[in-house]
């Protein structure tokens, strides 16, 4: 292995530290918590080092959405897959999203709340955000119904599942509803 083989590869396991941990702090206490102070502190690098992977908290929680949009679409791809049938899908996806908005609020504010500087829905659109509505549109595509451009449907029910789950975490809607609220999604919105 070369000298720059090596560096290369300090480089990205410093980098993934650096994200690492960026996520777990905010997720322990919130993104408030996260500077580039602590995080140099936690990571045991000084912040020059820290500043020569990202320029700020703002690439951080955009290094830290993208991370989060695949591991989303990840989890929504296992969940339509085990399911049988586009009603099955549908629910699962559901179920799926609001899981991982639910076990992650740090990272989906990272991917939907906060600025990370990524551009969504246009051709600069980082490729895991993309892939990340990929994955929701296959299953809800093939729902969409006669007439109803595929990936407008999905903006739609992706808007919905995006309510539902901020909505639920700020304590708006009652938690012992969320199982319905899933099923009147699917039945109402999807007309499945």
């Amino acid at each position: 292995m070369s000298v720059q083989e090596r560096k290369e590869r300090e480089r990205a396991r410093r980098e993934r530290l650096i994200v690492a941990t960026a996520r777990e702090l905010a997720e322990q206490q919130g993104w408030d918590a996260v500077t580039t102070r602590r995080l140099a502190e936690r990571i045991e690098y000084s912040q020059p080092v820290l500043y020569s992977h990202f320029r700020g908290k703002r690439e951080i929680i955009g290094a830290v959405a993208l991370q989060g949009a695949a591991e989303m679409a990840t989890a929504v791809r296992a969940a339509t897959s085990a399911a049988d049938g586009p009603r099955a899908r549908v629910t699962a996806l559901a179920r799926a999203y609001l899981d991982y908005a639910e076990s992650n609020p740090a990272v989906y504010d990272a991917m939907f709340q906060l600025d990370g500087g990524l551009a969504f829905a246009n051709e600069d659109t980082p490729e895991p955000l993309k892939d990340a509505f990929a994955a929701l549109l296959e299953s809800l595509g093939e729902v969409a119904g006669d007439g109803v451009h595929p990936a407008l449907f999905t903006e739609v029910f992706w808007a919905a599942l995006h309510g539902l789950a901020t909505l639920t975490r700020a304590g708006r809607l009652p938690p012992e509803d969320a199982e319905r609220r899933v099923e009147l999604l699917v039945d109402r919105l999807a007309m499945l």
